[in-house]
């Protein structure tokens, strides 16, 4: 199957509440030029021809979700997320139907993301998948428990891992999974299936494309926003 047949379906984990944002709802309802960071995440990839659904996994009884227009759009799948980030992209991939599909797991709280970075990332046609990164361009310190620093690391190496990150539907699933039976701590899907034995491609996207995390965040992203 060649890239231009296959399904492309995206998985939006948004079932996180944010703590670190201090704030009195979950981050991803929080509002950016008159909408929330889901609604503009939402709205990318809704105008991204080749993404044939979105799989939207949110939490139990969710009180703002009914609220937003977007979630009627009828690309939109609605799912119940899990106890993690890991769990609610779980719950998303059990809810594809199409055989051969490759899907596109994206935060909820990336609204900047643009479709010259997704056009990249469907350039990928291996098992191995893909993320979208950029290189560590700080220096980057290890440090003990203690918060001393241990060395410096090599920065030349090091990528900053974003999303969307690109996989067949079938090897991301099992290899979530795989990790999940084993315990282990799974950040992102490439974590999953570096577990695996995949090794992901980097490819290298936009550093406007930020995760809101932090109240500063919410600035930054309304000023990459107002210049779209």
């Amino acid at each position: 199957m060649t890239r231009h047949s296959r399904p492309i379906i995206a998985v939006v984990p948004a079932a996180g509440v944010g703590s670190r944002m201090q704030a009195d709802k979950p981050k991803q309802y929080l509002t950016l030029l008159g909408k929330t960071l889901l609604e503009h995440t939402l709205e990318v990839l809704l105008s991204y021809t080749p993404i044939q659904q979105i799989i939207l996994a949110v939490a139990e009884n969710d009180p703002y979700l009914d609220r937003l227009d977007v979630i009627r759009q009828p690309k939109i799948k609605i799912v119940q997320g899990g106890k993690d980030r890991a769990g609610s992209v779980f719950n998303g991939l059990k809810a594809i139907t199409q055989p051969h599909a490759w899907v596109m797991v994206h935060d909820a709280a990336r609204p900047c993301l643009t479709h010259e970075d997704l056009d990249k990332l469907l350039q990928i046609e291996d098992d191995n998948g893909g993320i979208l990164a950029i290189p560590a361009v700080d220096t980057i310190k290890r440090a003990s428990a203690e918060k001393q620093i241990i060395q410096t690391e090599d920065r030349s190496q090091l990528w900053q891992a974003q999303t969307p990150q690109f996989f067949r539907a079938d090897l991301l699933y099992r290899a979530l999974q795989q990790a999940l039976e084993h315990g282990l701590a799974v950040t992102d899907e490439a974590s999953a299936m570096e577990f695996a034995g995949f090794r992901p491609h980097l490819v290298a996207g936009r550093s406007d494309n930020l995760k809101v995390t932090r109240p500063e965040d919410l600035k930054l992203a309304e000023f990459y926003l107002s210049r779209k």
